[in-house]
């Protein structure tokens, strides 16, 4: 930083760990608790969890009653230990996700502030705290902000090793690392060690010091931590369920995750190269600004490892066959850290500025859009939600979205602070907005109608199923077990609403009673036909 830009009051606020802790609780903690469980992800976690403290089994997750291969425990351990204590709601849910993320930032705090100075480590945490991927999954009850703090820690852990030559001090960073590659992998599975072992290694390689890499990859210490750690779970879900974990989950869930499309999250070959800048905003050209300093770059070890580690995840990711945004935050961690160190190749205003525009210009778009989205037609349930979100973006929501970019429009004009502070305050800004008026309503539309119905069918204490729908979250509301099995008469079926005529035409000795339909969603009773029609239903 220059001199001018050090002394200034914002950049003294800006590096203030102080307003770092009210930004984290502003980005991670509001509105945690305030919108619906989305589906599928959190919904089938929460249920899980909602399914294991009913259960009292501890070992094997499930949902709907069937075990649930898709992850490892310590995520449904977190929530389960987070709503027994607090009550079962979203907020409990979400908070492990929030906590976990918290850490996360501490940590790369720590590490920044050892290796370089505590200015630079309050702006790389103040970047990652406000990205867009970043504070979703904080909010988000999912295994990724978990997975994301222990990966972290692995790689600072990795580095403290490579740094320091004293035999007993490397010996403890070591297995620091091989401890949260261990929670890692009762987290998420072989990625939690795949990145840290791969990234090293090239690291160590080019550094001349592949003989200190192999002592670390086969020290046999290190190795009796990691199965300490996470091997006493996994002799457990065997022991308790048999060989199906193992086989569903390393085959199925990881390498078939890589080498084809599970639940239709396929991509083009740059995928990524799309998805990278939407989830740094609002500091994708501050990212880009990095480019013209790699070959340089290349020459600082620090630079060198941070460099390594993102292009070792993009690398692989943009290989899978799967293909989802958060997997790249894998490796956005070290693109903060070089964001910050390096926040004087900051200069061009357009770069910096027009991204965050462009995603407040779509926001400002949002409401034409989806009129004429829903100008369009589509499946019944599509429809639905196009026509329920219409009101929501009416005047209101363009007052406050026109208020925010007109905020931003004034800091890209400004000329006084440095780039990365007004990008930082533009992330105040796009924090407040995605929260306070753009998420809400995407929640309304999409998860409300689900936790409506979820919530009546609890009330009507009725035998319930699921017809040829995915939304794990009425399960979690209904606070039930909801099978997929053939609907009976007396059954509540929940289904979307673009399966109503399938479900007539599949029992065609059965008929519907509309008890609940809004948006996506419905739920019918089922009588016999030849029933005569209940007083006051749609038939």
């Amino acid at each position: 930083m220059s001199r001018l830009e050090t002394s200034s009051p914002l950049t003294r606020a800006l590096t203030s760990p102080w307003l770092l802790a009210a930004v984290v609780l502003f980005a991670f903690y509001w509105q945690l608790g305030v919108m619906p469980l989305y589906d599928l992800d959190e919904g089938a976690f929460t249920e899980a969890t909602r399914e294991m403290l009913a259960s009292g089994n501890f070992i094997t997750p499930h949902k709907d009653g069937e075990p649930r291969y898709d992850k490892p425990v310590l995520i449904y351990w977190l929530q389960a230990l987070s709503a027994s204590s607090l009550g079962f709601d979203e907020f409990s849910l979400r908070l492990p996700s929030a906590l976990a993320a918290t850490l996360w930032v501490m940590a790369l705090w720590g590490f920044v502030r050892a290796r370089l100075d505590a200015p630079t480590a309050t702006v790389a945490a103040l970047a990652m705290t406000l990205s867009l991927q970043v504070s979703l999954i904080a909010k988000a009850a999912v295994a990724d902000a978990v997975l994301n703090l222990f990966i972290a820690l692995a790689f600072f852990e990795i580095y403290r090793y490579f740094l320091d030559p004293g035999e007993r001090q490397s010996r403890n960073a070591l297995l620091r690392a091989y401890l949260w590659m261990g929670l890692g992998f009762l987290t998420k599975g072989p990625v939690a060690v795949f990145f840290p072992v791969v990234v090293s290694f090239l690291f160590f390689w080019s550094q001349g010091r592949l003989e200190r890499w192999l002592q670390a990859a086969f020290a046999p210490l290190g190795w009796l931590v990691f199965v300490l750690v996470a091997g006493p779970w996994y002799l457990a879900v065997y022991l308790d369920d048999g060989a199906g974990f193992f086989r569903s989950f390393f085959l199925e869930h990881n390498a078939g995750r890589f080498g084809g499309t599970m639940h239709g999250h396929s991509g083009f070959p740059g995928y990524y190269l799309v998805m990278l800048p939407l989830i740094l905003l609002p500091f994708t050209g501050w990212f880009l600004s990095l480019l013209a300093r790699l070959r340089t770059s290349w020459a600082d070890p620090l630079d060198r490892f941070l460099w390594l580690w993102f292009a070792t995840v993009f690398v692989f990711f943009s290989f899978s066959g799967t293909k989802l945004p958060h997997y790249l935050l894998y490796g956005a961690t070290p693109l903060f850290i070089l964001m910050a160190r390096h926040r004087d190749a900051l200069t061009s205003r357009a770069l910096a500025m027009v991204p965050p525009l462009l995603f407040f210009a779509l926001l400002l778009a949002l409401p034409l859009v989806v009129q004429i989205a829903a100008g369009q037609g589509g499946r019944a349930h599509e429809v639905a939600q196009f026509e329920l979100a219409l009101p929501l973006l009416g005047p209101a929501y363009l007052v406050q979205i026109a208020l925010a970019t007109a905020l931003v429009v004034v800091l890209a004009l400004w000329s006084r602070p440095a780039l990365w502070q007004r990008l930082v305050l533009v992330g105040l800004i796009q924090t407040a907005v995605v929260y306070g008026a753009v998420v809400p309503r995407v929640f309304a539309v999409m998860q409300a109608p689900v936790k409506e119905a979820g919530l009546l069918a609890r009330e009507l204490d009725r035998p319930t199923v699921v017809y040829r729908t995915s939304m794990p979250s009425f399960s979690v509301y209904r606070d039930a077990i909801t099978p997929h099995r053939p609907p009976r008469a007396g059954d509540l079926v929940f289904l979307r609403v673009d399966k109503l005529d399938r479900l007539i035409e599949d029992y065609p000795l059965l008929r519907g009673e509309q008890l609940y339909r809004r948006g996506p969603v419905a739920l019918v009773l089922m009588h016999p036909r030849e029933q005569a029609r209940v007083p006051g239903g749609e038939g």
